[in-house]
């Protein structure tokens, strides 16, 4: 990486402060004449979306294309993923267990869109994104969730994006590992700060021995006051 130099036009565009359309059309001639096709084509648009503090909104929409486009279109299995493709996500796009970038976020959870077959490992990588934002408040969807306690409308969009193949009547189920993503996320939220999606939504993947059942808290006196005090004859008296 030391030894990496970005080429014209993208060293001046990556000395802007602003990325504008225009520079963009200057990377799709020059600098990515046929996309985003080989890892250093990959260092080079993670650099300029580094760089440049200031984006044009059709950045956003360029970055995430071809990012997905690289490891669905370009990477084996053609228009698939496999393990393989997963750790090198992983490897280059995660940090500590999370995505931290927002493109870079919304770049995997394109990939998954736009995949034929997704490996249930960059599945269970993704879902664990809710559970640290909720339990630790980090990565790029902790910033981008309307909620910060509590499952919002958002998150359980978000869950069932993820697994829209394991919804519906007859589908397969859940792995122990998203069963137990799952759970921690419902565990780690009071009731009262769960979207009333979540509870139906919940409830139709996850086992009943996984849900939490609410602790019914004995009924006490207001007073805490031994029986002896008032059998006491002495008291009494």
């Amino acid at each position: 990486m030391s030894e990496f130099r970005l080429s014209f036009p993208a060293c001046v565009v990556a000395g802007n402060n602003r990325l504008s359309a225009e520079d963009i059309l200057l990377l799709r001639r020059y600098t990515f004449p046929e996309g985003v096709r080989t890892p250093d084509d990959v260092v080079t648009l993670m650099a300029l979306n580094a760089c440049c503090p200031d984006k044009c909104p059709e950045w956003a929409d360029y970055f995430v294309e071809q990012m997905a486009g690289f490891i669905v279109d370009r990477c084996h299995p053609i228009g698939s993923l496999d393990q393989i493709n997963v750790d090198w996500v992983e490897r280059v796009l995660f940090k500590d267990g999370v995505v931290e970038g927002e493109l870079e976020f919304a770049a995997v959870l394109h990939m998954m869109d736009v995949a034929r077959h997704v490996p249930p490992s960059l599945k269970i990588l993704m879902l664990d994104q809710l559970r640290i934002a909720l339990a630790e408040g980090r990565g790029a969807y902790a910033k981008r969730r309307a909620l910060r306690t509590g499952i919002g409308a958002d998150d359980v969009a978000y869950v069932q994006r993820i697994l829209r193949d394991r919804l519906g009547q007859g589908a397969p189920l859940l792995s122990p590992v998203k069963e137990e993503i799952l759970t921690a996320i419902d565990r780690g939220t009071s009731p009262h700060l769960r979207h009333p999606d979540w509870q139906a939504f919940i409830k139709t993947i996850l086992p009943p021995s996984s849900l939490r059942h609410a602790q019914v808290e004995p009924a006490r006196r207001w007073l805490q006051v031994p029986d002896s005090f008032f059998l006491d004859e002495d008291m009494a008296a």
